[in-house]
This record gives structure tokens, C-alpha cells and sequence, in this order.
């Protein structure tokens, strides 16, 4: 028991009167000096949150001014990739559907585009090749033009910022004599060639689209629409001839016109017509390309060459 009675107990203690300020009375300061160190702590305290959110609101706003920068260093206009480009092509190449293009009329078309792009580009007809179309003119302005205002509508509605309005064709395919014989005897009045269509008289002129599509110097035109198939149906004459008007009407430059299904009698006769032989710079068995020149508000015919005057059977469906 030597261990147990040999210890000694400590008794710890409380200090009485320190309190809160015990630390402070330890280490000799006043309560005078005692205010004045409690200030200095809040103002360092207050100071370092102060530097920490004016470090970080400048850090921010350097970030959102080198993302502005950044942003306005691509240009909205700019091209589509070529490899993306190619990409686009390949795929629509290799689609199985029954109701594309042949592979020679979208690489020709495609082709167009390419070096055309990006550009103003207005297409006659809604279909499988549309969101091609707008994606390889990347960075342009793609207009499309449909017969069904319902199809126009749905295109619109599935794929937004897409362009599209409708069109009322007065016209049908077993009135192409007919019709191709008002225009001749009205080409230097209501169907002369340089006009604006919009008030336009002739028969063959599409006149109800908004007004700004007049004023477009459009750069590519491709006529893929509407129904040419049957002779009931409104064929393609006043989009030849809208797309021949327009063409020569606005800008500097030439517009480039594809007119496709052209193997068939009113794309045949309505682009010798208005589109002319003379400007044609290349075909395949169903797609024609033409050049045409701006030309003077004067000028008299569509076709300086011409030979013979086209005269067309009444067709009776598609060839």
C-alpha cells in the first residue's frame, strides 16, 4: 500500500474574474487597450472578406470579357468545315431511302454549295434532302418554298430557327402550251424578264411570298418542288420562271439555278425557255445547272441565242 498512500492530490482550481476577458487580463492588457485590440481583429476581419469578394467579382467579370472576346473572334458567317462538310455528304450518300436524290444530283448540287457557301440559297420544294441542304450552306440564309403550307408548318415546327413558307400554284401541268404562250406574247410587258414579281401580272409569276424575298440577291436557287407528276398537278413552270426573274433581277454577281427532275418535258421546256441552253455549264440525266447573269431592266427576252420557238406537247405525267 506504500504506492497508494505515498500520492498527493492536485485540486485544479477555477480563477475567479476572468471570464470571458481571462486571456486578456493573462497577458496584462487594460480593458482600455482591450476595446481597441477587439477593433483592430473586426477590422482585419472585415478587410480580408472585403478583398476576397472584390478579388473574385473582377475574376468573373475577366472570365465573361475573355468569353465575349472569344465569341467574337468566330465569325457568324464563316463556312461549314470541309471535314464536316464531307461528313454530311457521306451520309446522305449512303441512305437507303427510295425518295433521295441519285448520288451524281447531290454531289452536283453539294457541289455548288461548297464553293458557294455560305450563301443565299432558295429551294423550290420540301423533302428528304432539306436539313442537308441547310446545314451544308452553314452560316447563309436557306429559304424553302412548299406547296402544302401544312408541311411548311411541321418542317418549322421539328426543326426551329428553319425557314420555310408556302406557296399558292395557280398553274397545272396540262397547261403548259397555254401558259408558255401568254408568257412568250407578254415577255416585254408582264413577263419580261427583270422585274420585281411581287407586282406582277403574268401568269406564271409567283407573287405572294413575303416582301423582303423579292430584294434577295439570292446566290443559289434549286428547284426541287412542287409536284410534276401528274397533269393535274401544279409542276414546276412558275418556279422556272420566278426562279429566271429573280435571278437576273438582284445584285452584282450571277445566281446559280439547279433545276432538278429535268429529264422531264415542263423542267426540259420551261429552263430552255427561261433559264436558256446558253447558260447551261453542265447536266446529269435528271439535274440541269445553269449560270445566269444579272441583267439590264431593259432587257428584252430571257435568251440572247435564242433559235426556235419550244413547242410543247401536253404532258401526260412524269418520264
Amino acid at each position: 500500500m506504500k504506492g497508494i498512500s505515498g500520492a498527493k492530490l492536485i485540486l485544479l482550481q477555477p480563477t475567479p474574474n476572468k471570464g470571458v476577458g481571462g486571456w486578456a487580463s493573462q497577458l496584462g492588457v487594460s480593458p482600455h487597450h482591450r476595446v481597441w485590440l477587439i477593433a483592430f481583429i473586426s477590422f482585419l476581419t472585415f478587410a480580408s472578406l472585403f478583398t476576397l469578394l472584390t478579388t473574385t467579382s473582377r475574376d468573373n467579370s475577366n472570365a465573361a470579357h475573355l468569353s465575349a472576346q472569344f465569341s467574337s473572334s468566330i465569325p457568324l458567317s464563316s463556312p461549314l468545315p470541309s471535314h464536316i462538310f464531307d461528313t454530311l455528304l457521306h451520309y446522305a450518300l449512303a441512305s437507303n431511302s427510295s425518295s433521295r436524290m441519285d448520288d451524281g444530283d447531290l454531289r452536283a448540287i453539294a457541289s455548288v454549295l461548297r464553293r458557294r457557301s455560305p450563301c443565299n440559297l432558295l429551294i423550290f420544294g420540301l423533302g428528304q434532302e432539306t436539313l442537308l441542304w441547310r446545314a451544308l450552306n452553314h452560316g447563309g440564309r436557306t429559304v424553302f418554298l412548299d406547296e402544302n403550307e401544312y408541311y411548311a408548318a411541321h418542317f418549322e415546327e421539328r426543326h426551329p430557327g428553319l425557314e420555310a413558307y408556302d406557296v399558292s400554284y395557280i398553274t397545272k401541268v396540262k397547261e403548259l402550251p397555254d401558259l408558255l404562250a401568254a408568257a412568250r406574247a407578254q415577255v416585254k410587258t408582264e413577263c419580261r424578264p427583270v422585274q420585281n414579281l411581287l407586282f406582277s401580272d403574268c401568269r406564271l409569276a409567283i407573287n405572294d411570298l413575303p416582301n423582303q424575298l423579292y430584294d434577295m440577291p439570292w446566290d443559289v436557287i434549286l428547284v426541287d418542288g412542287p409536284r410534276g407528276y401528274h397533269p393535274s398537278s401544279p409542276g414546276r413552270m412558275s418556279a422556272i420562271f420566278s426562279a429566271a426573274v429573280m435571278a437576273r433581277s438582284q445584285g452584282a454577281g450571277s445566281t446559280e439555278v439547279l433545276v432538278h427532275d429535268y429529264e422531264r418535258e415542263v423542267e426540259r421546256v420551261c429552263s430552255e425557255e427561261f433559264l436558256c441552253v446558253e447558260n447551261m455549264v453542265g447536266h446529269t440525266d435528271q439535274l440541269a445547272h445553269f449560270v445566269i447573269p444579272r441583267s439590264a431592266a431593259g432587257s428584252a427576252d430571257f435568251c440572247a441565242n435564242r433559235t426556235a420557238a419550244t413547242s410543247p406537247s401536253v404532258p401526260s405525267g412524269s418520264s
